[in-house]
């Protein structure tokens, strides 16, 4: 495969040039901008033909134009006789619907996925997925990283006594036992349920926090009621300290309200979506995952073993 080529969308431009300051490279050369009547345009100013192409685009808010930018991007590439073609998503758009929760809804994570083949993609690569069978998905290849090696590292140096693991539900459970076998901790879940999208019930705390720190730990915060409402939980029943971390700062609506009022003292994320102004509160920590895209981008390319990066982290 002939050298690699890093091109960047507008979702999360800096992130994207940390990874290619990572990998001693440029970014190419891309012209992307909207019409008047709100179209997408694209296009690739240098050579792409035989080349190993990456195109780095978190689809994010606002999730359809930043996700038709992509495909656009793709398609842009598959024409330009692109020799291979990797769509980096650190962040990845719609993965929440990834099941039918009631009659007659789509499972639009699996759509997004085929959208993306269909498009000209060869592979994808993408950080801390909502649901594990979303890689059941694609048909295409599929890398995935995990923000865990970088938040961990993060918080074995603030060395927190009596440190307890919280999984916010039960489907974050598997995640955050992993937390707490890296971090010598014990283990907490919270059981919930959604009454409707955006709105949770905590029912039950699984596990003891009387005098502990908490770590609340899962893919992404959205509105923050989760956390909160697992915060405010787990103070009533004795926490001493409660944090909170994600790979995926979404921070829709009320969100920077709901943390800042919360009983939370730091909320950690990475840099897999860029955070405006406004959302850049005392109390969030962004760590950057730049370097594990960089690395593993290389594999890629280099045809090596994604997954024996996963390994090295642990």
């Amino acid at each position: 495969m002939k050298k690699i080529l890093l091109f960047s969308g507008r979702s999360n431009e800096p992130f994207a040039r940390e990874v290619a300051a990572h990998l001693k490279m440029p970014l190419g050369k891309i012209v992307v901008k909207d019409f008047a009547d709100g179209e997408t345009y694209v296009n690739i100013v240098e050579t792409v033909r035989g080349r190993d192409v990456f195109l780095i685009q978190p689809t994010g808010f606002p999730a359809n134009h930043n996700l038709m930018e992509l495909l656009i991007m793709v398609d842009a590439c598959k024409r330009s006789m692109a020799g291979r073609i990797t769509a980096v998503i650190p962040y990845f758009g719609y993965a929440k619907q990834d099941r039918k929760a009631d009659v007659h809804e789509p499972i639009t994570a699996r759509l997004v996925a085929n959208l993306l083949e269909r498009a000209g993609a060869d592979g994808c690569l993408v950080m801390d997925l909502h649901a594990d069978q979303i890689q059941g998905f694609f048909d295409i290849r599929l890398d995935f990283l995990y923000a865990s090696s970088v938040i961990v590292d993060y918080f074995a140096k603030k060395k927190l006594k009596n440190l307890v693991i919280v999984a916010p539900d039960i489907g974050a459970s598997k995640r955050a036992r992993s937390y707490a076998k890296r971090l010598h901790a014990g283990l907490a879940i919270i059981d919930k349920r959604r009454p409707k999208p955006n709105v949770a019930e905590l029912l039950h705390l699984i596990g003891d926090v009387k005098g502990k720190n908490c770590l609340i730990v899962d893919d992404e915060i959205n509105t923050g009621g989760t956390v909160v409402n697992a915060a405010k939980a787990l103070k009533e029943n004795g926490a001493l300290g409660v944090f909170a971390a994600c790979a995926h700062p979404v921070f829709a609506g009320d969100c920077m309200q709901n943390l800042e009022k919360s009983e939370i003292k730091e909320v950690v994320v990475t840099n897999t979506i860029l955070l405006q102004k406004e959302k850049q509160i005392k109390k969030v920590t962004v760590l950057s995952v730049a370097r594990l895209f960089a690395d593993a981008i290389l594999a890629i390319h280099e045809e090596r073993s994604v997954s024996a990066l996963l390994n090295s982290a642990k």
